[in-house]
């Protein structure tokens, strides 16, 4: 009989660790998945044409406050851990939790990892919001000035329909509009579709690559909240962050990230607290003392710096960052701060529907608006919000341009951006010679 397995998901990892793991082993059988974190991505199905011929029903994504009742009711002989940003403590709950109803616990290893026929870059974190994104794409710059084709894979965030996502391949903005995608989605792939990048995502990462192979002489992985690569790392790059100083060690599986880094980044030592950036340096040099570390700013740049000077504003910002992230605010509320803002004003007053209900689970968010879009119905209760805070103006911490997808009416508005700027250590031009020749 083979073994049956439950996966605990959020629409990305979960799906991945079932096609390299299991989707061609007779020895196991995935009885159904879980899924937390993302909102509406349970009570539907991966689809048979994907779970391929030994699931001809498909598979069924359940809520995963149902554990219990699941490995009871479907059997279970294996529960398999499959997402990302959660505490150490997070994590071993759940295992007990499985354990107690009777069923073993297991996490995946290298063997969810699959092997690239041209150099891969790969690009984590300790924690979401510690500065992935504007690492990935300071390397994509680097390794496309030195002639090199790069192509972008992004981690999954498969939210709509599965099928349909299987492979998707961006290169312009009209490419991001049909493909009816999330605000969380926009955030990661417009700032590549601005500098002339192709990027890559979808559910079947094998098929991904392939395709991706066929154009580009290096691969560079872009990691979702702190989740490990999908494929096996030529050079593996950890982002750090100070202002959660400790996590680097305290969260899965961004202390793995961590471990197994080549390069380690601490970022935003511009910004975040002395004894945060002492406590960070101690913990890497104890966890990968292996590792080339590189010290780096994040500065911010506003765009109408003249809108916020004494005024109050509205800050948006990064919507993971500031939910599961756990940071009370980002690079929004910095520039609104260091730019003379009269006020931030609290938006919990003024949240309706959903929203709402983000403040009340996430009771760390400071006076800031996370930009949450997983619906048309999220984006109009956002629209919503934003009008009754009343605003002089809003800062827009998000890396979209959001007046694309969200009526902000004729309030003013400034859009904030920021890079990587190296402080100390080695520069990644250097980090990155060997794939440059």
């Amino acid at each position: 009989m083979p073994m049956r397995v439950l996966i605990l998901g959020a629409a990305g990892r979960d799906f991945h660790n079932f096609n390299t793991l299991f989707r061609a082993d007779p020895d196991f059988e995935v009885v159904g998945f879980t899924a937390t974190q993302i909102p509406d991505i349970d009570d539907r199905r991966y689809p048979p044409e994907l779970a391929g011929p030994g699931y001809p029903d498909g598979i069924p994504i359940h809520p995963e406050d149902r554990l219990e009742t699941l490995i009871d009711d479907l059997g279970v002989d294996l529960v398999l851990f499959s997402y990302s940003d959660v505490s150490h403590e997070h994590v071993m709950h759940l295992a007990a939790r499985a354990v107690a109803g009777g069923a073993s616990f297991s996490l995946a290893g290298d063997a969810a990892l699959i092997a690239s026929t041209k150099p891969v870059v790969a690009v984590t974190a300790t924690r979401t919001g510690s500065g992935k994104s504007q690492t990935s794409r300071r390397i994509r710059r680097i390794l496309a000035g030195a002639g090199k084709r790069v192509a972008v894979i992004r981690h999954p965030m498969p939210y709509g329909d599965l099928l349909r996502q299987r492979l998707q391949r961006f290169v312009t903005f009209d490419d991001l509009d049909a493909a009816d995608m999330t605000l969380e989605e926009r955030e990661e792939y417009e700032p590549y579709i601005r500098e002339g990048a192709v990027v890559y995502a979808g559910v079947d990462y094998e098929a991904i690559l392939r395709s991706a192979e066929q154009e580009a002489d290096v691969i560079l992985w872009d990691g979702g909240n702190n989740d490990l690569p999908f494929y096996r790392a030529d050079l593996a790059v950890c982002v750090v962050d100070p202002f959660r100083a400790g996590h680097e060690v305290s969260y899965w599986p961004g202390e793995a990230n961590l471990r197994r880094a080549d390069v380690v980044i601490i970022n935003k030592v511009d910004t975040a607290p002395a004894e945060g950036i002492e406590v960070v340096r101690r913990n890497v040099a104890a966890a990968a003392p292996h590792a080339v570390v590189i010290e780096a700013a994040s500065p911010v740049v506003v765009e109408r710096p003249e809108l916020i000077a004494g005024k109050r504003v509205l800050v948006i910002e990064d919507g993971p960052t500031i939910t599961h992230g756990g940071m009370p605010f980002g690079a929004g509320a910095v520039a609104a701060r260091s730019h003379g803002a009269a006020e931030l004003i609290d938006p919990r007053p003024y949240a309706v529907g959903s929203l709402a209900a983000v403040f009340s689970d996430h009771p760390h968010i400071g006076p800031v608006l996370p930009a949450m879009g997983y619906s048309d119905g999220q984006l109009v209760e956002l629209a919503q919000t934003i009008e009754a805070a009343g605003p002089e103006a809003i800062v827009i911490g998000t890396p979209i341009d959001l007046g694309r997808i969200v009526d902000l009416g004729d309030i003013p508005r400034t859009r904030v951006f920021y890079e990587l700027e190296e402080v100390s250590g080695p520069t990644l031009d250097e980090v990155l010679g060997p794939f440059l020749g």
